[in-house]
């Protein structure tokens, strides 16, 4: 079942949403060469709990991070530990934010220095495939739009969009209904309907779309050993269309 919110539940889904927009551009702000994992974990961690939020994904699920770090080939749910940042690396980067029982849910995969024309074009490619699914969570739509578009902009630029993994409805629980695929056909599945919240998530590779999980139970990797790329919004469809409440991206490019 789709739990729709109120416009004041909104809201406090936003205030969550500014935390983690906050804490993303305070790690981006770290990520350089020689940096570990554990370092930007524990620089999330400091502000979310500074902010009176706490992170949504330590303990859940005895998931031990404040956030999921995972590097290169690895497409999601990196545990931060020891491993340290090298030059022309691409790092995912995935925050949870709970405040006051609502969550935010979001992520960026950012390059570490000069990377290859490869890696460019895959973090290029998955950030717009995530603008372009934006602009479909409108009420009136359906599921299948956000998902179409994902794919469409991903194989378009020849690049594979990750199937076994999905998007979800996020509210005071973080995986909530629906799912949300990154492929599927535009004009079918869930009407979209004012109050509905979404946390829309390309997952992509620069190989093939087949995945592999890692010897800790955790870590999901390209099964070629491909670039990975995975971002990230928590979106609310309104009657005034689209609204991004974690808008890590402002700032950016005059945007």
């Amino acid at each position: 079942m789709i739990i729709k919110k109120s416009p004041a539940e909104i809201e406090k889904m936003a205030a969550a949403g500014a935390i983690h927009a906050a804490t993303m551009k305070l790690v981006a702000g770290q990520i350089r060469e020689g940096v570990s994992t554990a370092e930007l974990d524990a620089v999330a961690e400091e502000h979310i709990r500074s902010q009176g939020a706490v992170p949504s994904f330590k303990g859940y699920r005895g998931f031990t991070g404040s956030i999921c770090a995972s590097p290169n080939a690895m497409v999601v749910h990196g545990i931060p530990g020891p491993y340290r940042l090298g030059a022309g690396d691409v790092i995912s980067i995935d925050i949870g934010v709970t405040k006051n029982g609502w969550v935010a849910d979001g992520a960026v995969t950012f390059p570490v220095g000069p990377v290859t024309p490869v890696a460019g074009k895959l973090l290029e490619v998955t950030r717009q495939s995530l603008f372009d699914a934006v602009q479909q969570c409108r009420p009136g739509n359906h599921l299948g739009d956000v998902s179409h578009a994902v794919q469409q902009t991903v194989e378009g630029a020849g690049l594979s969009v990750v199937r076994s993994l999905v998007g979800h409805g996020i509210g005071r629980d973080m995986h909530e209904d629906p799912q949300i695929p990154n492929y599927g056909n535009a004009g079918t599945g869930p009407l979209l309907e004012p109050g509905m919240v979404l946390a829309v998530e390309p997952m992509t590779t620069a190989g093939r779309h087949m995945v592999r999980m890692g010897d800790d139970g955790w870590a999901i990797y390209s099964q070629d050993g491909s670039l990975a790329a995975h971002f990230e919004f928590t979106i609310a469809v309104t009657e005034d269309g689209p609204r991004i409440m974690n808008p890590w991206h402002e700032g950016e490019d005059g945007l």
